[in-house]
């Protein structure tokens, strides 16, 4: 008798336990993007692009461009997004952001330094080229016309911070491209026949 009491006990002890700690909510919208990234990433690939943008981004008509929205902020977004890239054996990110960042003061957009900061260490092993705002689209709208990109609208509401990668081939070099181009153009296959 003793013992049933006992274990009644420690069974009512360990329920009061357990509605005590708060439930956690798990979100599956929160990671639903990750999905969609990691899906999309093994279609994509050399000339296609994936755009890591703050939330006054354009959507636009293209019929290439797939937008996904984020519950979060840019640089945590564009971290995700750059290992996952860098991770596929496919693909690798050449990097474009917007030069008018560098102009912007922290009174024109407070947080400003703080952003480039946090991306500089962020980007720092990676090379990043700048381009005019306006040269980023006009270079994303001749692609779009054939290519696919896809979009990733954050929350981030700090101007000129989005970040454009252009994919490119992970496993064929600039050099090697040079060299087929010579081989074909002087009819000189690279095997025997």
């Amino acid at each position: 008798m003793r013992i049933s009491i006992l274990i009644l006990l420690v069974i009512c002890m360990a329920s009061l336990t357990c509605s005590c700690v708060p439930e956690q909510k798990s979100n599956p919208q929160m990671d639903e993007w990750k999905t969609v990234l990691e899906q999309d990433l093994h279609l994509l690939g050399h000339r296609n692009w994936i755009l890591v943008v703050d939330k006054a981004f354009p959507e636009q008509s293209s019929p290439g461009m797939k937008y996904i929205y984020v519950e979060g902020e840019l640089l945590p977004t564009l971290e995700y997004v750059l290992e996952q890239v860098e991770a596929s054996s496919h693909v690798k990110p050449i990097i474009y952001r917007d030069k008018e960042l560098s102009f912007i003061s922290e009174e024109q957009a407070p947080g400003i330094d703080a952003f480039r900061w946090e991306s500089k260490i962020l980007l720092e092993d990676r090379p990043v080229n700048t381009l005019w705002h306006d040269e980023v689209f006009k270079m994303l709208d001749k692609s779009s016309s054939l290519f696919r990109t896809l979009v990733i609208k954050t929350n981030g509401t700090l101007p000129y911070t989005s970040v454009f990668l252009q994919l490119d081939c992970a496993y064929w070099n600039p050099e090697n491209e040079a060299l087929l181009r010579e081989h074909i153009s002087l009819d000189t296959p690279a095997i025997n026949k």
